[in-house]
């Protein structure tokens, strides 16, 4: 099992591009979602795609298992009044309310491909019926070192379908050196 704290006090943090991730930015600019929408960003590391949900007004949440990475990320983006950030165990732990909004990048990759059904079903806990979940996935093929753990498009959505319905799919921007390795999916959770 990987110690997430011992990574970020080695800066062994490759997934950290110091920046949101490119396709949730343009995801964001081109969306008139409610103002109102409620943000959870799972396995949030030092809070970039968190703070880009709460530079656009949504009311956000960073959560990650590693008390340093959220400490960078307080540090970094205490300025905005619409943005917390809290320890906490994406598949273990259950929200006092559920979100509008679940968005994910890095996060499903970097989880042991024999708890990937726990994280589907963590995401039914965190997210309201009718909610959103939007994620930035690697598509390549499963590997048995990782994190990151590969997955293919297909092996995704099997995974999701039971409980979500697949809205759109696509191919976003990406970050340099990731072409062709990140496939982004927008999903709503089934009544």
């Amino acid at each position: 099992m990987t110690n997430w704290e011992e990574r970020y006090q080695q800066e062994d943090t490759p997934w950290d591009k110091g920046n949101p991730a490119p396709g949730l930015t343009d995801w964001i600019n081109k969306q008139t979602i409610d103002p109102e929408t409620r943000v959870l960003v799972p396995g949030c590391g030092r809070g970039h795609d968190a703070a880009a949900w709460a530079k656009a007004g949504f009311e956000t949440t960073g959560m990650d298992l590693s008390d340093l990475a959220l400490n960078d990320a307080r540090m970094k983006y205490e300025s905005l009044p619409n943005l917390a950030f809290f320890p906490g165990d994406f598949l273990e732990e259950q929200p006092q309310e559920p979100y509008d909004l679940v968005f994910e990048h890095t996060l499903y990759c970097a989880i042991d491909p024999n708890r990937r059904n726990e994280y589907a079903q963590a995401l039914n806990h965190w997210l309201k019926p009718d909610g959103y979940f939007l994620a930035i996935h690697f598509i390549f093929p499963l590997n048995e070192e990782g994190p990151p753990f590969g997955a293919s498009k297909e092996e995704i959505i099997q995974r999701f379908e039971k409980d979500l319905e697949l809205v759109d799919d696509w191919k976003p921007r990406n970050f340099e050196g990731r072409r062709d390795e990140e496939w982004m999916f927008l999903w709503k959770r089934k009544m």
